[in-house]
């Protein structure tokens, strides 16, 4: 059973496939238990994956992953508080216990709080080897107390590698709810056409996207772009930065990246003209067109992700722009950006159902050209485009 107040919730078959997954490659490294603690639904999709809860706000979530058996949930809440549930709770699937405690990020004397509860329950379980799993992302007092309470009880890998290379294939339901996600953001730019005009907002513009988006069963997200005179770079800025007012004749450019129904992401980048688009702007936009398919052509399964950063990299150079310094593609699933990074640095390679964001870009002082669309990466390379908005500079 499935608690009717749940969200797009995903079958408990899929997270049976995602716990069997897990516990397949915990056996070949010889892992006794995962430790995770995720605190957004922007970057923090692991505790996600094992539970199908999402995290928001900052309050964080920490979660005990067994080699067998159930999992234990620290959460924020009630001091000392402890439901045992024993798999049969319709929220809180395959978890065996919720603890809880009044800990906050912002309060520096609870740090150690959540900490002192997943060491009570590592050594309930007796586990001897520990994976973390994100461990860069945890609070460093969190990291530190839990290691120094089992200094020579338990050894502590990095089991991030694992995980992400779980999270990075996506299954047949996964891929369903990313495919609406990007319905939905096509819907969501569609609207948006029909009452973008002057005297908005750049605020006024996201808020509109973030609203449509909601009642289409998206649950967070992000909401960049800002109105600029043609001859001025308009940038994606973020919400405290969209006052300006747009105005005749400008454009705007828009990035609508918000998870869809069951907290799957995609991202659309389109730019619009309250007129008539320059020409320098619709050859920017082309020529970033043409580097998004340069990439896709290269995004076949067993494709070394640095070979393609540095194929677009010459790409750019080649055309007298900007090689890419901070990051142009990559996978995309319960978080914003996860691996594969199209980047030099990443060492996964492309492989069969990854969901790639490819958004190529570059900007100077009276230009910011972009394009963003997602792609299921399948046998011979990526699939159609998900999204089916037409790949134009919108001139309204």
């Amino acid at each position: 059973m499935i608690d009717e107040r749940l969200l797009n919730p995903v079958s408990t078959r899929e997270l049976e496939r995602r716990w069997a997954a897990a516990r397949k490659g915990m056996a070949e490294h010889k892992i006794d238990a995962l430790v995770m603690q995720n605190n957004n639904d922007w970057l923090g999709g692991y505790v996600r994956w094992f539970t199908d809860t999402p995290l928001s706000n900052g309050y964080p979530r920490s979660l005990i992953f067994p080699a067998s058996g159930l999992m234990t949930v620290v959460d924020m809440g009630a001091k000392d508080g402890r439901r045992k549930i024993n798999g049969g709770d319709a929220v809180n699937r395959g978890v065996g216990e919720i603890v809880s405690t009044a800990a906050f990020t912002s309060v520096a004397f609870t740090d150690e709080y959540q900490a002192e509860l997943v060491v009570e329950g590592l050594g309930k379980g007796g586990y001897r080897t520990i994976g973390w799993v994100g461990v860069g992302a945890m609070p460093y007092a969190f990291v530190a107390r839990i290691e120094r309470e089992l200094a020579g009880k338990a050894t502590f890998v990095d089991a991030t590698e694992l995980v992400d290379r779980l999270k990075a294939i996506k299954s047949e339901e996964e891929k369903e709810l990313i495919r609406k996600c990007a319905g939905m953001q096509d819907e969501i730019f569609a609207r948006l056409l029909k009452k973008i005009r002057p005297g908005m907002t750049g605020n006024d513009i996201t808020a509109l996207a973030q609203y449509e988006g909601r009642l289409m069963g998206s649950e967070q997200g992000l909401f960049l772009g800002s109105a600029a005179p043609l001859g001025q770079a308009s940038r994606f800025l973020d919400r405290h930065l969209q006052a300006r007012t747009l105005k005749p004749g400008e454009h705007f450019s828009l990035l609508i990246e918000n998870n869809g129904p069951g907290g799957m992401y995609t991202e659309i980048a389109r730019t619009i003209v309250l007129g008539k688009a320059s020409n320098e702007l619709i050859d920017g936009f082309e020529s970033m067109k043409e580097a998004q398919a340069h990439t896709l052509r290269q995004l076949k399964p067993g494709a070394s992700c640095a070979e393609i950063a540095r194929s677009h990299d010459e790409y750019m150079r080649g055309r007298g722009l900007p090689p890419e310094l901070r990051l142009y593609a990559h996978g995309q699933g319960y978080d914003l950006v996860e691996r594969p990074l199209i980047r030099s640095d990443e060492t996964m390679t492309i492989a069969e159902h990854m969901n790639f964001a490819v958004h190529p870009g570059y900007e100077t002082n009276s230009i910011f050209a972009v394009i963003c669309d997602n792609y299921f990466i399948e046998a011979g390379g990526p699939g159609a485009c998900l999204h089916k908005t037409p790949k134009q500079v919108f001139e309204v």
